[in-house]
């Protein structure tokens, strides 16, 4: 049975040619009732890692500086929101990137199944020496750091608050999390994780890839961060971008509250 839950849109339109900056004649965000079908929608953790602490990998922190909000996350809006996914019927599904901590459980290994694809490497065009160096200066910019991600990942694992179920699906590529659809015949992804502007919208199993399937793919603001720089991390400013181009070109934005209470109705 469908439910109602209020969805933030974008007004991308009109701009006004009066103003000297014609896009702020645009009508913005704005919200609407609408519905959604829980037995047709699934909420998608994305890349919800145990990241350690600084003290244990200082060089991720310091190149990766949304870890610590994607911890508070975690803590703080994960353990009530996956409870209220996991107590109704909509499906909870998780979406990985190529390492072994996830190869041993039921969901990996039924997705794995239910896609029966292998994926073909991604031909590369060719290289030179120019490309090389291209590519060398700006890891050389980063390299101080290199040892401590290398062995962040090579540790990796789910936070504690995201740890899969036996029966969630669990998928590290488009394919796998297209299976994983089909199978629960869900055609609306709502997407948390980290990070909103990064991994969810472009890795493997992301928006970009399952809107090319027609699935819709939606996202709750408060479940998600941004890769912020230095212009634009007091503000989050980059988070929201993310969210407007979610609105404009995927799906919806929801609030994690007003999702909750939606599920609690069925």
């Amino acid at each position: 049975m469908p439910v109602k839950l209020r969805a933030f849109f974008y007004k991308q339109f009109d701009a006004d040619y009066s103003l000297s900056i014609p896009a702020e004649g645009f009508g913005g965000w704005d919200s609407a009732e609408l519905e959604i079908e829980p037995r047709h929608t699934a909420l998608v953790v994305m890349h919800a890692w145990d990241t350690g602490t600084f003290e244990k990998y200082p060089g991720w922190y310091r190149n990766v500086e949304y870890l610590s909000r994607a911890q508070e996350i975690c803590k703080n809006v994960f353990p009530s929101l996956l409870e209220a996914v996991r107590v109704s019927p909509m499906p909870l599904f998780h979406v990985v990137k190529n390492g072994d901590c996830y190869r041993d459980y039921p969901g990996y290994i039924k997705a794995v199944r239910l896609a029966g694809v292998e994926i073909e490497p991604i031909r590369q065009v060719m290289r030179d020496p120019v490309l090389d160096k291209l590519r060398d200066f700006k890891n050389e910019l980063e390299r101080h750091n290199a040892p401590d991600i290398q062995r962040g990942f090579r540790n990796l694992n789910f936070a504690k608050e995201a740890m899969p179920l036996d029966n969630e699906g669990i998928a590290e590529n488009s394919p796998q999390l297209l299976a994983l659809c089909r199978e629960h015949e869900v055609n609306h992804l709502i997407y948390v994780g980290f990070a909103i502007n990064w991994c969810l919208l472009l890795s493997p199993g992301g928006m970009a890839e399952m809107k090319k399937h027609g699935v819709m793919c939606s996202t709750l603001r408060q479940a998600v961060t941004a890769v912020e720089n230095k212009e634009t991390a007091r503000r989050q400013l980059c988070k929201e971008v993310a969210l407007w181009r979610v609105a404009l070109n995927f799906g919806y934005v929801f609030d994690v509250d007003d999702f909750i209470r939606a599920l609690e109705v069925i």
